[in-house]
């Protein structure tokens, strides 16, 4: 009887809160190790180091678990990038500021990146919740982009910051998806290159000049 009771395992009681992020963190190592499909609930326990049973108890089914680990990751990138940007800095401050929690969040968590764009982004209904993720990116670039052209003294129709807005968050991806894979690279270097080829391009629009094709 006794070997039966010390052969049982035991489980460390803690904070819901707490068991929660513990869990969510095991997911998110495994969904981005296996892939959705191919992950298991009893791998994530067994990577929490709790029961099967506790995970549906605490955060339902591997649909809801999976959507849990998007949700939160998904929030940590986006809070990444508005701490790093200040109300009162230059246009090209914020936009560097921005850049570098960005980069920061994706070498700091890179597991939590594969989740998050190489595979909710493929598949519903999550690929909803990146979409939503990704335009409020935007509109944080786009007021950037905005405040620019006002410190100009110019004007922009709002489509064109918009669409300035999600070609810069997708090079951003194009970028980030690349240091995912290259642990040795300095975040703060993918940031410097992003920089450089967006704002000095923008700064000549911002100061009026336009290109146009050589046949026009």
């Amino acid at each position: 009887m006794l070997a039966s009771v010390q052969g049982r395992p035991s489980f460390k009681r803690l904070p819901r809160a707490v068991r929660e992020q513990q869990m969510l963190d095991a997911a998110v190592r495994v969904f981005s190790r296996r892939g959705f499909h191919e992950a298991s609930m009893d791998e994530i326990a067994d990577e929490a180091g709790i029961s099967k049973p506790m995970v549906y108890a605490y955060l339902g089914s591997k649909d809801d678990l999976f959507r849990a680990c998007v949700n939160r990751e998904g929030t940590r990138l986006l809070e990444s990038i508005v701490a790093a940007v200040g109300d009162d800095l230059p246009a090209d401050e914020q936009l560097w500021r921005g850049l570098r929690g960005f980069f920061g969040f994706v070498g700091a968590h890179r597991e939590g990146w594969a989740v998050l764009y190489r595979q909710a982004k493929s598949r519903q209904p999550f690929a909803g919740d990146l979409a939503a993720l990704r335009a409020r990116i935007v509109e944080v670039v786009a007021g950037m982009l905005r405040k620019a052209v006002t410190q100009q003294g110019a004007d922009a129709r709002d489509q064109d910051l918009i669409a300035s807005a999600y070609a810069l968050v997708g090079a951003a991806e194009s970028i980030a998806d690349w240091l995912a894979d290259h642990p040795e690279e300095d975040p703060d270097r993918s940031a410097a290159r992003l920089m450089n080829f967006s704002w000095l391009g923008a700064r000549q629009l911002l100061q009026g000049e336009l290109w146009q094709p050589s046949s026009a």
